[in-house]
């Protein structure tokens, strides 16, 4: 692993609750950070089993504040935001599962485990002008659905994962996602 992904990694952590908080924030906004938070919750999880609700609540919390402030964002701008983006196959099939289904998509988008492009379901249900508290409901719903469920595993199965997160071919494959998300989170801005 990198010196500095690992200075990250060792700064967030050594954060607990709060890192996931504000890495929650980040990822769920326009950064694109994949497996970063749900990693973060498994090793926490993995290494103080007692602090798995605490965990979950900040994960989420940090989660749903990223996503209000790409709501509040993309709200601004509105239909006409999206009119720019339209040309991608990918917003163009964005938006038509979320004017069909809306809450259901969103839930959908919310569960997904990386790297599931989560923040453009947000950008274009803000830009429809899907009713905020509702989106914020969903997210929150969701998002401790899936926090709670890799908190739990991380207590089932902890010791292993941590075994398993120090090998190098993790540890490369963790070097990928954050090379990816430079270059995600450059274009995302």
């Amino acid at each position: 692993m990198s010196p500095l992904v690992r200075r990250l990694a060792i700064f967030f952590f050594s954060l607990g609750g709060v890192g996931l908080l504000v890495f929650g924030v980040l990822d769920s906004s326009f950064l694109f950070l994949p497996l970063g938070n749900d990693l973060l919750v498994i090793a926490l999880t993995a290494r103080h089993h007692e602090r798995l609700v605490y965990y979950v609540v900040m994960a989420t919390v940090g989660s749903v504040a990223g996503v209000a402030l790409t709501h509040w964002v993309s709200a601004k701008g509105g239909e006409k935001g999206l009119e720019g983006q339209r040309k991608s196959g990918r917003m163009a099939y964005i938006e038509r599962k979320v004017k069909e289904h809306g809450g259901i998509a969103i839930a959908t988008a919310a569960l997904m485990p990386p790297p599931f492009p989560f923040t453009p379901f947000i950008v274009v249900a803000a830009a429809l002008q899907y009713p905020r508290r509702r989106m914020l409901t969903i997210i929150a719903l969701c998002r401790g659905v899936r926090f709670t469920t890799e908190a739990w595993l991380a207590v089932v199965y902890g010791r292993r994962i941590i075994q398993m997160a120090q090998t190098p071919w993790v540890q490369n494959f963790i070097l990928v996602l954050v090379a990816i998300s430079t270059v995600g989170s450059v274009a995302s801005i």
